[in-house]
């Protein structure tokens, strides 16, 4: 499959760059310190089980997009609709644009703006960073359960193939929200003590404040009609077994002072909340504390 990264930073360099390792064609679209230094060294992809460097196209330019079969479309939130209208022109009509954003919202959203294109919500369980220009670090797991479409099962096959666990469901809403409420215990709170999972858990307190945000979580999920597929607070207690080493994508654009997803992470789970008339006050704090902090960059 010829494919292009939308958003090409941790997540969509580690998706990207499996890929590209398996013998895919793919093009980063990315941020220039980024597309530099892949263009003189590729891409170093170090993980738990292999350090290498995979040669692969990178651009700043949305016609890296051109002709491919295959977009994994993995930008900031706040960015996918500005960006879905940058990416249009160069879709074919067979172009499967598959979302590996956090939030529950965003194929909606992404659909909105490319009504004639397939879109395709997933599910994204990876720990990552940029730990450099170019330099992708893998901290573990990596799972995608994709939505169904046309292409689907031939993605699906071809991430398998690359070592890549991934499957197609189709209670990928359920799934979503059960990411969106491990995300709403562990992100905020990382992003404010800018410690990993395994740290912040031993905290004084921390397990009960967690306890409380996936409460209100399940309250509001129940609510809109979600049918999660798995006990969410088990999920939030297995979560930091297997990434006690990692730091939130929140935490760590505070300390890259840029700007945050928390309006849609908790941010939204207090807004369907007040939609639906029930009370989040655990997840107004984490919100309302790390746009504070968000506010002083």
């Amino acid at each position: 499959m010829k494919v292009a990264v939308m958003g090409a930073g941790a997540v969509g360099c580690y998706f990207g760059g499996m890929l590209a390792r398996a013998g895919h064609p793919v093009t980063l679209i990315a941020r220039p310190q980024h597309v530099q230094a892949i263009e003189r060294e590729g891409l170093r992809l170090e993980t738990k089980g292999f350090d290498e460097r995979v040669r692969l196209a990178a651009t700043t330019e949305p016609a890296g997009a051109k002709d491919a079969d295959l977009v994994l479309f993995s930008v900031k939130s706040p960015g996918t609709e500005e960006t879905g209208r940058q990416l249009m022109p160069f879709l074919r009509d067979d172009t499967l644009v598959l979302c590996l954003q956090n939030g529950v919202d965003n194929a909606e959203r992404l659909r909105a703006v490319l009504p004639r294109h397939e879109v395709a919500a997933a599910v994204v369980y990876v720990a990552t960073e940029m730990a450099g220009p170019g330099h992708l670090k893998h901290h573990g797991r990596g799972e995608l359960v994709i939505e169904p479409a046309r292409a689907s099962e031939r993605v699906a096959q071809a991430l398998r193939d690359a070592g890549v666990p991934a499957e197609v469901s189709s209670n990928v809403r359920g799934a979503l929200w059960l990411k969106l409420i491990l995300n709403c215990a562990y992100n905020a709170i990382s992003a404010i003590a800018q410690r990993p999972y395994g740290e912040n858990v031993a905290g004084a307190g921390i397990w009960e404040v967690m306890h409380d945000v996936v409460d209100e979580c399940v309250a509001v999920a129940q609510a809109d009609g979600v049918q999660l597929p798995a006990d969410p607070h088990l999920a939030t207690r297995k979560l930091v077994e297997s990434m006690p080493s990692q730091c939130s994508s929140t935490a760590q654009d505070l300390a890259r002072r840029k700007p945050t997803e928390i309006d849609y992470l908790n941010g939204y789970v207090v807004r369907r909340g007040q939609a639906l008339g029930i009370a989040t006050p655990a997840n107004r704090v984490l919100w309302a504390l790390v746009k504070l902090i968000e506010g002083k960059h």
